[in-house]
């Protein structure tokens, strides 16, 4: 029979996840390393909402990871076609370098 694993550890786990999406959105310079950087703070919540949704009759918790999910899909879509259309017409992808949208 398997032990229960305990919360401390996912717990931690997600810290040290979420800590690694705001040490990759300061360190790096590319718009795409800050996707990936809010990717992984937000697989770091759903994470904690997943194991803890096992207290919950209702199951909140797993429905509304899945609505992070669904959410953050559309959120990369989205960022990814305004960061190709910047791309596009300015040549850069350091968003340090982009002060404004005019011509």
């Amino acid at each position: 029979m398997m032990e229960a694993i305990s919360p401390t550890y996912f717990v931690f786990l997600s810290l040290f996840i979420f800590c690694a999406g705001i040490a990759i959105i300061i360190i790096k310079r590319s718009a795409i390393f800050v996707l990936i950087g809010i990717e992984l703070m937000l697989n770091a919540a759903n994470l904690n909402l997943v194991y803890f949704s096992q207290y919950d009759p209702g199951m909140n918790g797993l429905m509304t990871s899945v609505f992070v999910v669904v959410l953050a899909a559309a959120e990369v879509a989205i960022a990814l076609a305004i960061l190709l259309n910047i791309f596009k017409h300015y040549k850069i992808t350091d968003p340090d370098e982009l002060t404004s949208l005019k011509n």
